[in-house]
C-alpha cells in the first residue's frame, strides 16, 4: 500500500500540511519516494515529566514536535532516520501503560499510547517501515553489485548504504526519579548540588560522581560526561582493545525512563497537558484515503 501512495496527490497534500504546521521552524519534508504512513499524539517521557508530542511516521523517517496549537501548529521539530531505530516494548507499570522505547545511536526515549491497541498499531507500522527500508536498501545494493563493482562503491559513498545501528544511546532517568545520587547513594540533590546525567547509562548522578569524560562512539566526537562506574568499564574495555563494545554498557531501561531532551523551552507550549487525544491515523493500510 505504501508504494501506491508514493506519487499520489493525497500523500503530497498530507506532507505539505505537515510542513505548514511546523512553519519556517521545521525542515522541508517532501522528497521523491517519501510517504506519510501515519500520525498521532503520543506521550513522551521527557526529563522533567511526561508530555504530549505530535508524531509523524514516514516510510524512511520518524518526525515529532511540541504541540503549540492542536492539529494546526507544532515547533521543535525532530527527525529520526528509521534505519537507526530499534523498538523495545515496555511492561505496564502503575500510571505508565502501553509504552515502548525508541532507541537510536544518539538518542533514546520512552513513549506511551492511550490504549494497548494504539501501541500495537504504532509498533507494527514503525517496524514494517524499518523492515521495508532495510530490505529495499539491500536489494538495491545487490543490483548495483551485479552491474558493476565500481558503481556499487559509488552508490554506498553517496547514499550511505542503509543498515541497522548496532549501538544505541542510553535512556535518561527522569530527574524526579532520583532525589539522591544513583552512584554514591549519599549526595542529596539541592539547588546547589545539581543533577547530572551519565551519557553512557543515563543514571542521575552528582558532580563528583560524574567528573570523568569519555568519547562514546556514535554519539559525539568529543568526550561526554559519564559516571565513575561507566568510566572504569569503558577505559577497561578500551584498554583491552575491544572498542566495538565501548559505549554499549547501558543499564536496563524501565518504564519511567526519559530521553535527555531539555524541557527548558516548554513554556512555548500553549496546550501543555490538556492536549485532546485523537486516535492515530495510518494511511498505508488503505483505510484512510482522504
Amino acid at each position: 500500500m505504501v508504494d501506491k501512495l508514493v506519487n499520489s496527490e493525497a500523500n503530497a497534500r498530507r506532507i505539505q500540511m505537515v510542513e505548514n504546521c511546523f512553519g519556517t521552524s521545521g525542515q522541508p519534508l517532501f522528497l521523491p519516494g517519501r510517504v506519510l504512513v501515519g500520525e498521532g499524539v503520543l506521550t513522551k517521557m521527557c526529563r522533567k515529566r511526561p508530555k504530549a508530542r505530535q508524531f509523524f511516521l514516514f516510510n524512511d523517517i520518524l518526525v515529532y514536535g511540541n504541540i503549540v496549537i492542536g492539529k494546526k501548529k507544532y515547533n521543535k521539530q525532530h527527525l529520526i532516520p528509521l534505519e537507526e531505530v530499534q523498538l523495545q516494548a515496555l511492561e505496564d507499570n502503575g500510571q505508565y501503560r502501553n509504552g515502548w522505547l525508541i532507541r537510536t545511536a544518539t538518542k533514546s526515549f520512552a513513549v506511551y499510547a492511550a490504549t494497548q491497541t494504539e501501541k500495537q498499531e504504532w509498533m507494527a507500522h514503525i517496524n514494517k517501515c524499518i523492515e521495508d527500508l532495510l530490505r529495499k536498501s539491500i536489494l538495491a545494493a545487490r543490483v548495483w553489485k551485479r552491474l558493476h563493482f565500481l558503481i556499487m562503491i559509488i552508490f554506498y559513498s553517496q547514499t550511505g548504504g542503509k543498515k541497522p545501528v548496532e549501538t544505541h544511546a542510553a535512556v535518561w532517568v527522569p530527574d524526579s526519579e532520583a532525589t539522591i545520587c544513583m552512584h554514591c547513594k549519599k549526595t542529596q540533590f539541592t539547588m546547589i548540588n545539581r543533577r547530572h546525567h551519565c551519557r553512557n547509562c543515563g543514571a542521575v548522578v552528582c558532580g563528583p560522581c560524574s567528573s570523568k569524560k569519555f568519547i562514546l562512539p556514535g554519539q559525539s566526537n568529543k568526550p561526554l560526561r559519564v559516571c565513575l562506574d561507566c568510566y572504569d568499564n569503558l577505559t577497561s574495555i578500551k584498554r583491552d582493545g575491544n572498542k566495538a563494545h565501548a559505549g554499549n554498557n547501558n543499564k536496563p531501561a524501565n518504564s519511567t525512563e526519559s530521553s535527555g531532551e531539555d524541557d527548558s523551552g516548554d513554556d512555548e507550549e500553549t496546550l501543555k497537558d490538556n492536549v485532546t487525544h485523537d486516535e492515530p491515523k495510518f494511511y498505508a493500510d488503505g483505510k484512510l484515503e482522504k
